[in-house]
């Protein structure tokens, strides 16, 4: 990532910051990553960077606060333009792995906060999040029993657990393979296998 310029308007220097954060993220142990470190990577002095943001919980909020507008934007606009709620379910699965992909330090930086002890508003915040994902998933879900696509039987919210499971699995394996492209790679052939599950019997 290139440098970012010195002068920049308060609501560039906040996008910058939370680019940078997850940026470095996607480098190394979110709870290492120090204020010092932000202001290097955006070529500022702590002084700088401490005008836009009090405090780094402040930081990490601006950062959470960005993940969950960008990947329930993104996930909503796929959902829409899906002709069936179950090719919906199948466009917000590849959709929110195209997010991960694009942006690896995201999911690091979620699954950094759900594991801090406390209930830090960042933490509190990343909760909402998945609570939030939950509630679209499950609607998703009971549409496609109610239109006759999934098996009436189905569990929704057990079923939008397993959703998200199986892209944080993903997630995993990828950062134990050090491999973020394998994301992309095996999520077709875990969707199908999700998909047998809930699907509808012939």
């Amino acid at each position: 990532m290139g440098e970012h310029p010195k002068h920049l308007p308060a609501d560039e220097r906040r996008a910058a910051t939370v680019e940078a954060v997850v940026n470095l993220a996607a480098e190394q142990n979110p709870s290492d990553i120090t204020t010092t470190a932000i202001a290097q990577r955006m070529g500022l002095t702590q002084g700088a960077l401490f005008r836009h943001f009090p405090t780094k919980d402040a930081i990490l909020e601006a950062v959470i606060t960005w993940m969950a507008e960008c990947l329930l934007a993104r996930v909503d606009a796929a959902a829409q333009s899906a002709a069936s709620p179950l090719a919906a379910l199948e466009a917000v699965f590849m959709t929110h792995v195209d997010f991960v992909s694009e942006h690896p330090g995201a999911p690091r930086m979620l699954f950094g906060e759900l594991q801090r002890s406390g209930d830090s508003l960042p933490k509190k915040m990343v909760q909402a999040l998945i609570q939030r994902y939950r509630e679209r998933l499950c609607q998703l879900l009971e549409a496609g029993k109610t239109q006759g696509e999934l098996d009436a039987q189905l569990d929704s919210g057990t079923a939008s657990v397993l959703f998200i499971g199986s892209i944080q699995g993903l997630v995993m394996q990828s950062l134990l393979a050090g491999d973020t492209a394998r994301i992309r790679r095996d999520a077709p052939g875990v969707f199908s296998i999700y998909r047998r599950g809930i699907e509808s019997a012939p």
